[in-house]
């Protein structure tokens, strides 16, 4: 609970990003938000803070990818969508289950999953190109969705795709098991065999090329059912590449403007 009530705001962001694009050593490459804490929590609601930030990007002409499951991007729709106009902006939406009660279980805060199809809806209607992002797949759980959300987010707009097996590094992993007992206790150790069997018989492996899917015969099925499932759907797998060729400062009052 620490980690949803125990936030920091930071409202000087956008001026500090915007400080540091102006830097003459600052080498143009798009930003990525949202893949360590969702940028669009409910106190984005009142701050703003993300909303200034991609302000700021739109006025530099900068690209940038945003991962949520958040509904609240929606408001930003306006910037992002004239922000894709130009080749700058994309979006990944994180659908983990289409099951309603278990997703109120596993993430009773966050919106639940057709609410996330609809912001794939809404965004693709604005031109923005959107990733469905199957993520994170617990075996024996939600993994038997994997093509069933992946459909979901094609038929609401999705244009690419991606997958993500569960994770427990440190402290998540003690709280995951104590979720499991809680709400699967009749399943929970077969749920913990499967991610030990991925990982080498340890509950995490950090190894590049290893934490974000594992190893061994259960990995190597669910990547073979995505490839197959998003070959069936016309899903891409890369996202679209963003442009840096168009980002420039914006002139500032004083500035000596340019004859040409």
């Amino acid at each position: 609970m620490d980690f949803e009530t125990q936030l920091i705001a930071r409202p000087e962001a956008p001026d500090v990003l915007a400080r540091e694009l102006r830097s003459k050593r600052y080498q143009v490459a798009p930003i990525a938000i949202g893949t360590n804490t969702d940028p669009y929590q409910p106190i984005e609601k009142t701050h703003g803070i993300m909303r200034e930030c991609l302000e700021v990007l739109s006025a530099f002409n900068h690209p940038v990818a945003i991962v949520t499951k958040g509904s609240l991007i929606e408001r930003d729709i306006d910037i992002l969508g004239d922000m894709a106009g130009r080749g700058l902006a994309a979006v990944g939406i994180s659908v983990t289950t289409l099951d309603a009660k278990l997703s109120r279980l596993m993430e009773p805060r966050a919106p639940a999953p057709q609410r996330r199809l609809q912001v794939i809806r809404k965004l693709s209607e604005a031109g923005i190109p959107v990733r469905i992002m199957a993520s994170p797949m617990i075996p024996a759980l939600t993994d038997p969705e994997l093509e069933a959300i992946l459909t979901g987010g094609r038929d609401a707009g999705a244009r690419h795709a991606s997958w993500i097996m569960l994770r427990l590094p440190q402290e998540v992993s003690p709280l995951v098991q104590d979720w499991l007992a809680t709400h699967y206790p009749d399943r929970a150790e077969r749920i913990m065999a499967r991610l030990r069997d991925m990982h080498g018989g340890k509950e995490y492996d950090a190894g590049w090329h290893k934490r974000m899917r594992g190893e061994g015969p259960y990995a190597q099925m669910v990547a073979q059912r995505f490839d197959l499932a998003v070959k069936r759907l016309g899903l891409a797998r890369s996202g679209v590449p963003l442009r840096c060729d168009l980002f420039r400062p914006p002139s500032e009052k004083g500035d000596q403007l340019s004859l040409f």
